[in-house]
């Protein structure tokens, strides 16, 4: 691995950081500032129950696929307080890796998971890791945030091993509630208008996320063999802890539908869901795991 510089005092000012918590500082660009403090000004990130949720979700998918990350190497693409990625680490990781630039949720991080898990303050194009030296990443809800998200999968793939396994939560920008703000059809909308949309709610300044249709997911990982998890995730909640995606009478109600709905039907309606569930993978692989009533499916690629 390498760095430019490891430092303690920066961390151990911030946040009530322990004086024994290390962050490793890597370049980061000047075009999201505001995301150098991101778990200041989104609370969710520091969620601790629901955070730990999805990362229950994640290892379950993963498990799914790959197997047990018992002796792996795991890394979390845009991990801000930690709390996935500490939940990797409890999975049974032999090294754990975070990644971001929010340098107070990293200190938040540092400071409670420092001793599993190694943090790194780093933009995701220039991962601070040698190439294929990562068995598993996990990328979640990140990619909307960054500015050249196909710079990120590129770098991503770069440090995965050649049977690694990369996790993708995708939002979709058709689906019709934009998630961080609460807004319908904001995504659907060129950047001026949705920043007018957004003020005029008192949400934000700027909106600055950028949401990809399914096609443009679809061609980001075209250099990727990819599996989505999606429909599997939300028919079977239990069997992946994804009980979070559609909870109480709704998730009944879900599932009630997904079950009785024809397979041809539900790819049909692919293109409007929310969120993507998907796996990728650098060379061909199949999913390891048992049989399920409703099976991952390829992506076929653009």
């Amino acid at each position: 691995m390498t760095a430019k510089r490891w430092v303690r005092g920066d961390v151990s000012r911030a946040g009530g950081a322990g004086a024994g918590a290390r962050v490793l500082l890597t370049g980061v660009g000047k075009e999201r500032v505001a995301q150098l403090e991101y778990s200041e000004f989104q609370s969710a990130m520091l969620d601790e129950g629901k955070r730990r949720r999805k990362a229950a979700k994640i290892i379950a998918v993963l498990e799914h696929f790959h197997g047990p990350l018992s002796g792996l190497t795991v890394g979390d693409v845009g991990c801000s307080a930690g709390f996935i990625a500490d939940e990797l680490a409890r999975a049974g990781a032999k090294h754990t890796l975070g990644v971001d630039i929010d340098v107070p949720g990293l200190r938040r991080a540092a400071d409670r998971f420092g001793e599993r898990v190694a943090f790194v303050c780093g933009d995701g194009t220039a991962l601070p890791f040698p190439d294929g030296s990562v068995d598993v990443l996990v990328f979640n809800h990140i990619y909307e945030h960054v500015v050249d998200p196909d710079a990120v999968v590129a770098e991503m793939r770069r440090v995965l091993s050649d049977d690694g396994v990369l996790y993708l939560g995708l939002g979709n920008r058709l689906g019709i509630m934009e998630p961080h703000y609460k807004l319908p059809f904001l995504s659907y909308l060129p950047p001026a208008l949705a920043d007018r949309y957004v003020r005029a709610f008192g949400r934000a300044d700027h909106y600055y996320e950028r949401f990809r249709t399914r096609r443009g997911l679809r061609r980001m990982l075209r250099a990727f063999h990819v599996w989505d998890y999606t429909l599997p995730v939300l028919a079977t909640p239990t069997r992946f802890a994804g009980g979070e995606l559609f909870p109480g009478p709704l998730g009944a109600l879900v599932r009630a539908v997904l079950s009785r709905t024809p397979r041809e039907v539900l790819r049909l309606l692919l293109p409007l869901v929310p969120t993507y569930l998907w796996v990728a993978t650098k060379t061909p692989r199949r999913p390891a795991g048992p049989a399920l009533p409703q099976p991952p499916e390829r992506v076929r690629p653009l």
